[in-house]
């Protein structure tokens, strides 16, 4: 298998990028045996040599911008001159606080989710007959590429209330009926929103909350103890992602859980070191989106993946 090899604290670390992931891969996907995870990244703008076109009044905005559209809009800097306007999780509470949560997830759903599309690799990926998928993703682009393709998704949204049920399916998901989970919230449930520190903070807490409140849906936590698990869209460098990681690992034997690949063209060595050569939670493939999608949809179809130009 390549590899890639980076230097950390004066030893070389390896980061898996083989062809032989690819292949392992898209043998769990075929077996309907590969639970997905989808974030941010998965909109991102593909690379310049790219034969895939997705423009940017397609594509809803990453963190960042969209802490700093939020920051220009409430005039942040004009209260705390001081205050870093790509943090999200503190420009979205300041705004919420000068405002409401309404008008908070309001803003969102029009930068995120009003006349965007589903970029290219969502599509090819709603192709693969996935049937669980997670998504810390507010907008509804992959229910709508589920659909474009003839999916139908069942969809639930993740909720703050410690006092009610999860929601759950008694019936297994299939490809033609696919189970997908928003585990950050969708902007059609403003209180679901998982986005300012204070969502964060009753989110770890309700990560500690038991069945049947217990917030994500038994089947997810059960297949993650037996399915290959894809993250594509992610940079685990960023805290929260780990922390979602880690939280859904909780009480998880790690020698019982399957092999899960991480998606990350620039994954940061330090993440590598701790957690795929120290504590074994997953494996890095060193390639971005736009590269690995097309590989995986081919090694599962045996088609190269359409352009998906309308």
């Amino acid at each position: 298998m390549l590899q890639s090899h980076k230097r950390l604290g004066g030893r070389t670390v390896s980061v898996d990028v083989g062809s032989a992931a690819v292949t392992q891969i898209a043998d769990a996907v075929a077996r309907g045996q590969c639970l997905l995870f989808l974030g941010a990244g998965i909109h991102g703008a593909p690379p310049e040599d790219s034969s895939y076109v997705y423009t940017e009044a397609d594509r809803p905005p990453l963190g960042s911008t969209l802490s700093e559209r939020l920051a220009e809009e409430c005039d942040l800097v004009t209260i705390y001159p001081n205050e870093n306007t790509k943090n999200l999780q503190r420009t979205s509470l300041f705004y919420e606080t000068m405002r409401s949560r309404r008008q908070l997830v309001q803003e969102i759903e029009a930068v995120v989710q009003a006349g965007k599309k589903p970029s290219p690799v969502l599509r090819g990926l709603a192709e693969l007959g996935f049937t669980l998928l997670i998504t810390t993703n507010y907008d509804q682009l992959l229910e709508r590429a589920l659909r474009d393709v003839g999916r139908e998704p069942r969809v639930t949204v993740y909720s703050p209330d410690s006092t009610r049920p999860t929601e759950q399916y008694l019936d297994d998901p299939t490809s033609a009926q696919p189970f997908v989970f928003k585990i950050h919230g969708d902007i059609g449930t403003p209180e679901s929103v998982v986005i300012t520190d204070e969502d964060y903070i009753q989110f770890v807490l309700r990560m500690r909350d038991q069945k049947p409140y217990y917030p994500v849906p038994e089947i997810f936590r059960f297949q993650l103890e037996r399915w290959t698990t894809l993250f594509v869209g992610y940079s685990l460098v960023d805290y929260n992602l780990r922390l979602l990681f880690k939280t859904l690992r909780w009480g998880v034997d790690r020698a019982n859980i399957p092999d899960a690949y991480s998606v990350d063209c620039h994954p940061d060595p330090l993440v590598v070191e701790v957690f795929e050569n120290q504590q074994k939670y997953l494996k890095f493939i060193v390639q971005d989106a736009w590269t690995f999608v097309p590989e995986l949809y081919r090694a599962v179809t045996g088609k190269e993946m359409p352009d998906y130009r309308d």
